[in-house]
C-alpha cells in the first residue's frame, strides 16, 4: 500500500433532508441508514481499506461530532478528526486537510470523498481510484470522478467530458483494466428533464460524483490562484498543525473563510480538470427516494426498514420504522413514511425535496430536532 495515499473523508453535513432519522445531533452519515450494520461513515471508511493506510485517513467533521467519529472509527487517533467550528462549504474543508497533510508529507497524493454515498461494486471503486491516484501523481491535475448515468436524473450536477481533447488511458501497475481519462468540456447545474434526457442521450456528460484525487502541490497550487484569500488564512497556520495550538488557530481563523464549494471556485475555473468516468453503483443518498431506488423492493415496488410493518395495496412506497413499532398501512401509492426521533413523517416521494422545510417548521413549532 502506497504510504503517499491519503483520504480526506467530508463529514459536516447534517442530512436534512433524511429528517426525521437524521438530526443535527446524529446527522445521516452517522447512522445506519441501509440496514447494513456498518453507518455511513464506517462504510466509507471500509472501502479504501486496501487503497489508504489508517493512519492516512483524515475526518473533517462539526466540533459537535469529533466523538462520535472517534466512536465509529476507533482507528483513527484525534489529530485525525479535523473540527471545524463552523460551516463554510467544501472549499475550506478541503483546504484545511490539504495544508496539514502538506506538514507532514508534501507529496501527498489525495482522494477527496464525501461521507454519505453508497458504492454497491467495491472492487470496480478500487481500481478507479487507483487509477486516479496514479494519474495525479504523475501530472499537475485536478481529477473528478464522473458517474455513468443510467436515467435522465435531475438531482444531479453533471459534468461534460471533451471526447476530442486530451485522453489518457493509464494502465495501473497490477490491474488489466484501463480507463480512459479526458479533459472537462463544461460543469453543468442540475438540469431539468428534456435537458436531463439530451444528456443522457449524447453520451459525454457524467453525472458529478463530488469525489476529487489530487496531489498536495496541484490542489495547493489551485486554491492560492483562485482562492487568495484562503491560501492566506491556512499559510498562518502552518507552525500549529499538528500541535496542541492548531484548534485554537482553526477556531480563530477558520470562521474568516469565504463560504464557497470547491466546484464554483476552483474546478469550473481551472484548465488542468480531469474527468475519470466510471460505473460502480454510485448514489450519493441525498433524500429518502434516492434510498428507495438503491433498496431491495418486493414486486409492489416497496422497501421497507421495520419488522411489524403491514402493507395492504400499497406500491412505490418506503417504510423506515423502528422494529418493534407495529404499523399497517394501506393505499399508498409513491409514499415515504419514516418514524424516527419521535417524529412521524408521510410525504409524498415526488415532494421528497420539501423536506427540509418541513423539518424547520417542525423544529420552529415544537423545538424538535
Amino acid at each position: 500500500m502506497n504510504t503517499n495515499n491519503y483520504l480526506v473523508i467530508m463529514a459536516g453535513g447534517i442530512g436534512s433532508r433524511f429528517w426525521p432519522m437524521s438530526t443535527a445531533e446524529k446527522p445521516k452519515q452517522f447512522l445506519d441508514i441501509l440496514g447494513t450494520g456498518k453507518t455511513l461513515l464506517q462504510q466509507t471508511v471500509h472501502r479504501f481499506r486496501n487503497i489508504v493506510p489508517a493512519e492516512n485517513i483524515y475526518i473533517v467533521t462539526s466540533a459537535n461530532y469529533q466523538q462520535l467519529a472517534l466512536e465509529q472509527i476507533p482507528e483513527l487517533n484525534a489529530s485525525q478528526v479535523l473540527l471545524e467550528p463552523c460551516m463554510r462549504n467544501t472549499a475550506p474543508c478541503i483546504a484545511y486537510a490539504a495544508w496539514k497533510i502538506n506538514r507532514q508529507n508534501p507529496e501527498a497524493n489525495i482522494v477527496v470523498a464525501p461521507s454519505d454515498h453508497l458504492i454497491t461494486d467495491e472492487p470496480q471503486f478500487e481500481q478507479v481510484i487507483q487509477t486516479g491516484l496514479d494519474f495525479t501523481a504523475a501530472n499537475d491535475t485536478l481529477l473528478t470522478l464522473g458517474m455513468k448515468p443510467h436515467r435522465p436524473e435531475t438531482g444531479y450536477g453533471y459534468i461534460q467530458a471533451d471526447q476530442k481533447g486530451n485522453q489518457f488511458s493509464p494502465e495501473p501497475s497490477g490491474l488489466n483494466s484501463p480507463f480512459s481519462i479526458h479533459t472537462v468540456a463544461a460543469f453543468k447545474e442540475k438540469p431539468n428533464r428534456k435537458t436531463a434526457q439530451q444528456y443522457l442521450n449524447e453520451g459525454s456528460y457524467y453525472w458529478n460524483s463530488g469525489i476529487f484525487i489530487w496531489s498536495v502541490p496541484s490542489i495547493m497550487k489551485a486554491i492560492r490562484s483562485y482562492l487568495p484569500d484562503i491560501a492566506k488564512i491556512f499559510d498562518k497556520g502552518k507552525d500549529a498543525y499538528y500541535t496542541e495550538h492548531e484548534q485554537t488557530f482553526i477556531n480563530e481563523h477558520f470562521p474568516s473563510c469565504p463560504k464557497i464549494s470547491v466546484d464554483y471556485g476552483i474546478m469550473e475555473k481551472a484548465d488542468n480538470i480531469f474527468v475519470l468516468p466510471a460505473d460502480f453503483g454510485w448514489s450519493d443518498l441525498g433524500t429518502w427516494g434516492s434510498l428507495w431506488e438503491k433498496r431491495e423492493r418486493n414486486n409492489d415496488g416497496n422497501t421497507i426498514v421495520g419488522s411489524g410493518v403491514h402493507l395492504f395495496e400499497c406500491a412505490d412506497t418506503i417504510v423506515h420504522v423502528p422494529n418493534e413499532r407495529p404499523m399497517v398501512l394501506q393505499g399508498l401509492d409513491g409514499y415515504i413514511v419514516v418514524e424516527a426521533n419521535g417524529v412521524l413523517l408521510i410525504c409524498k416521494k415526488e415532494e421528497e425535496q420539501r423536506i427540509k422545510d418541513f423539518r424547520e417548521s417542525v423544529i420552529a413549532m415544537n423545538n424538535v430536532q
